[in-house]
């Protein structure tokens, strides 16, 4: 048992060390993927399209910078910037949503990218001190389990 913690152990500290030295990398590849989620939105059928309407609506942003990414989106020829961006949907027609002029008054301005990193920058501490809690209890279990198994084995030899 003490050796199965121990694993688990070093496997957390070893993918907690990675995300920490990777962590550039994986702004890269998130910022990538979105501007490709962009690029496809609405093209195929997967997804990544739902994914790009909640990350707008729910984080307020548009775009992967700023809302005028949507201008180089084969999605925007056709029908504007989608309506996850829109401020108020009520106030916002299709012919707003194809004038990067008027959408600017109605759409968030501010981009994905840099909100998503933020939250998960101001998030890390909380993470962290999970992970640290966890790796406590963890090595309380390793050290409690090597002391009930000495604890067995002396045992064993007094009794026999």
């Amino acid at each position: 048992y003490a050796m199965l913690l121990s694993l688990i152990f070093l496997i957390v500290l070893v993918a907690a060390i990675v995300g920490f030295v990777f962590r550039h990398e994986i702004k890269t590849s998130f910022e990538s993927n979105l501007e490709l989620a962009l690029k496809d939105y609405n093209v195929t059928a997967d997804g990544h399209s739902q994914a790009v309407d909640t990350i707008q609506s729910t984080l307020h942003c548009c775009g992967v910078q700023n809302y005028s990414d949507w201008e180089r989106t084969e999605y925007f020829s056709q029908r504007g910037i989608p309506p996850s961006c829109c401020k108020n949907h009520n106030d916002c027609s299709e012919e707003d949503l194809k004038d990067p002029n008027k959408a600017k008054l109605k759409v968030f301005v501010d981009g994905c990218f840099f909100l998503v990193t933020s939250t998960m920058e101001s998030k890390m501490s909380v993470v962290a001190g999970i992970s640290f809690g966890i790796a406590c209890f963890q090595l309380i279990g390793i050290i409690l389990s090597c002391c009930l198994s000495r604890y067995i084995t002396n045992n064993q030899y007094e009794m026999v």
